[in-house]
């Protein structure tokens, strides 16, 4: 930790600057990786879809064999102008596939929106909380950690000590943000805690406590927030679940049976919405990462960092800022191979069987030492 010193003399009259506190990135704790281990399939992937997958560049391709005076029934010429078409009827239908699930985006100005985040003191909710508020905007975080006034102060973010699992402290928090920020119009639903453990070794009462803060609380602040927001005939809710609830995984069951459970209610809250005419500017986003490389996951390795890599929050939160500012509803699924998890469960049995034993899915936990210690938050 270091201090900027204030430019201010102290023999020169006006107010000093203020002294801020920087703490600088500690690279030096990280180990040297080899560049392979950022060589992945979703750099491979997001490289082919600015390439060869993307329209744009498919016609410049067609357009680059004709400016050599390749005659249209040369084979390199057809076999250009047959991708070019495909990648553009792919392009045109995925639009009108997003428009006919999602509807038309709604309008976002952050000076007008009051964003809420549950379990937003570190982890992916901190790191979103930090960022609005370092925008200016109008950010309220609910979370049982307690941060000093001077720290809120710093990151323009106000924190609220609420556990979300308790419907009265939720309510009294909502009361004191509409009355300090005014109606929520944005709820980013984080908060989670893990407890990883075989089930015949789990108690009814840290069963119940994962439930009641990963999934209880989100039919909580649903009840609560909602209606401020068809009110105000606009929002958006953000869906925080994991790629373990299409899947679930050997010593945490609590936890991905509750994320499993998010999943329903986010479809539930999406058909519901769309019955209602004052919710057509309701916007909802679901998140399903990957392991995340955050404290909550601290020790667990992936079988393989090229097609199951270990995502960062900023990767994560990246994509949850431009849904939630273009507007749009949607999903985050990342890494990639989360996006398409859910084609393993219409996979025969033998091959969802081969395929679990080779990832490692089931002993992954138990290798990690994660069976030892308190519940982790996110």
């Amino acid at each position: 930790m270091i201090s900027q010193p204030s430019c201010a003399s102290p023999t020169m009259d006006g107010p000093k600057l203020k002294e801020v506190s920087v703490k600088l990135p500690k690279n030096f704790d990280r180990p040297d990786e080899p560049w392979t281990h950022y060589f992945t399939i979703d750099l491979l992937w997001t490289t082919l879809g600015y390439t060869l997958f993307h329209p744009f560049i498919t016609w410049v391709i067609c357009l680059c064999l004709r400016a050599q005076y390749t005659p249209y029934g040369a084979p390199e010429m057809r076999i250009a102008v047959a991708w070019a078409m495909a990648m553009s009827m792919i392009g045109i239908f995925n639009i009108f596939s997003e428009r006919i699930a999602f509807g038309r985006p709604r309008e976002v100005d952050l000076a007008e929106e009051v964003i809420v985040i549950t379990g937003g003191v570190d982890g992916l909710g901190g790191l979103l909380a930090e960022t609005y508020g370092m925008r200016n905007a109008n950010v309220a975080v609910l979370d049982t950690k307690k941060v000093s006034d001077d720290e809120a102060e710093e990151k323009g973010v106000l924190y609220y000590e609420c556990d979300v699992s308790d419907p009265k402290q939720v309510e009294a928090a909502v009361a004191e943000i509409v009355e300090d920020l005014g109606p929520p119009t944005i709820l980013i639903n984080n908060a989670g805690i893990v407890q990883a453990k075989p089930i015949l070794d789990s108690t009814a009462e840290e069963v119940e406590q994962t439930f009641r803060t990963n999934t209880f609380s989100h039919f909580t602040t649903l009840r609560t927030f909602l209606p401020h927001m068809i009110q105000e005939r606009r929002g958006t809710i953000v869906t925080v679940a994991s790629v373990l609830g299409h899947v679930g995984a050997a010593n945490l069951a609590s936890y991905a049976a509750s994320k499993a459970a998010l999943i329903a209610l986010h479809q539930s809250l999406r058909s519901e919405l769309a019955q209602n005419p004052d919710a057509d500017e309701i916007k909802t986003i679901l998140v399903t990462p990957g392991q995340m490389g955050t404290e909550m996951f601290a020790g667990l390795k992936t079988p393989s960092n090229f097609l199951a890599p270990v995502v960062t929050p900023a990767e994560i939160a990246k994509d949850i800022l431009r849904l939630i500012e273009k507007g749009e509803s949607g999903e985050v699924a990342v890494p990639l191979y989360s996006k398409y998890i859910q084609i393993l469960n219409v996979l025969p049995v033998g091959v969802q069987a081969l395929v679990r034993r080779w990832s490692g899915l089931d002993t992954a936990v138990a290798r990690s030492g994660m069976m030892k210690g308190a519940p982790k938050n996110k």
